[in-house]
């Protein structure tokens, strides 16, 4: 996914972020390029480091298009999920996808989900397309 990303003051942890603007949406993220790098235009990959939790995490959703945004301390993301046969889960948001353990029974297979995780859960990384 092609995004425009903004450094952001350090918070008290000493992680990097960023505010990341992308075709669907903006919120904030860990950074896990380098840090003169930070401010621009990317292609980056998103890592979530929580598991899917139907009900506690994640819930469906009526607005079926993908979108990403910031609410309650929490980075929200919108799209269709999509479940393996591995007992994985994986987000179409966008042109992009986030892989998510499934750490309940999950969804109906491509129900449209919102996952919500705290911002210090999300990361970023650039790659070169």
């Amino acid at each position: 996914m092609l995004v425009r990303t903004e450094l952001l003051p350090l918070d008290p942890s000493g992680l990097p972020r960023v505010r990341v603007h992308t075709p669907v949406g903006s919120a904030m993220a860990v950074w896990r390029g380098g840090l003169d790098d930070a401010t621009g235009w990317h292609h980056i990959e998103w890592t979530v480091d929580s598991d899917l939790l139907w009900g506690c995490n994640t819930r469906l959703t009526s607005l079926a298009e993908p979108g990403v945004r910031e609410e309650a301390g929490q980075v929200v993301l919108r799209g269709r999920l999509q479940l393996t046969e591995d007992g994985t889960a994986v987000l179409e948001l966008g042109d992009t996808q986030v892989l998510f353990d499934v750490g309940s029974p999950p969804p109906p297979d491509s129900a449209w989900v919102e996952i919500g995780v705290k911002a210090d859960q999300v990361e970023l990384y650039p790659y070169l397309p």
